[in-house]
């Protein structure tokens, strides 16, 4: 069971993944958010052939944030039915998008397992810091692309990939939200590691 976990999540993937290539909002946005979806699977789905394995735990936090953009890329990040948590936080605009930048933070977790588990440091405070800084990196790398792709490939589609809202900030508090995640991944693998450790 704990080995197969991995191709569970994958099969729920493929599952979600087919369920949202049918009769999307944007084909257009569905074909570039689809992409971007699979480019994580891709990562862990080489790393697990190469014979790198991660807890479940990791897994599980690995593939929230796919699970989260194949479904934004089937409704439109800004058009996801995402009422009851805007309601929640009291929030006019639909926060799907910021919700899932936050997910993308939590590939810290796995990033320091690698590196602790494969000893590539030599120090635990540098897997740490590094699974951090890379993250608020991609994190940067990603919003210039998203504006690349609206200014230059589909300026329709773009708007509906960049997901601002209106919002003149929105690349900042995506990098910011992506930081925050970034942060509760490496935190939870400090108190993780220290109770499998007990």
């Amino acid at each position: 069971m704990k080995k197969l976990f991995p191709v569970y999540l994958l099969v729920m993937y493929f599952s979600m993944f087919i369920w949202s290539s049918i009769h999307p909002a944007d084909s257009a946005v569905w074909r570039i958010e689809a992409l971007t979806s699979l480019v994580p699977i891709v990562i862990l789905i080489g790393l697990f052939l190469k014979g790198i394995r991660l807890s479940n735990l990791a897994y599980v936090l690995c593939f929230v944030f796919p699970f989260m953009h194949i479904i934004g890329a089937h409704y439109t990040f800004a058009n996801v039915p995402f009422d009851w948590f805007n309601d929640w936080i009291g929030s006019s605009r639909n926060m799907y998008d910021r919700v899932a930048h936050l997910t993308v933070g939590f590939y810290s977790f796995a990033i320091v397992e690698i590196f602790l588990q494969y000893k590539l440091v030599n120090r635990r405070w540098i897997a740490y810091l590094f699974a951090f800084f890379f993250i608020i990196s991609l994190a940067a790398v990603y919003e210039l692309f998203e504006w690349w792709y609206a200014v230059s490939m589909n300026p329709e589609a773009g708007i509906e990939v960049l997901g601002s809202q209106g919002d003149i900030w929105d690349a900042q508090k995506d990098i910011l939200m992506d930081t925050i995640g970034a942060i509760v991944g490496v935190v939870l693998f400090f108190f993780f590691e220290k109770n499998r450790s007990n």
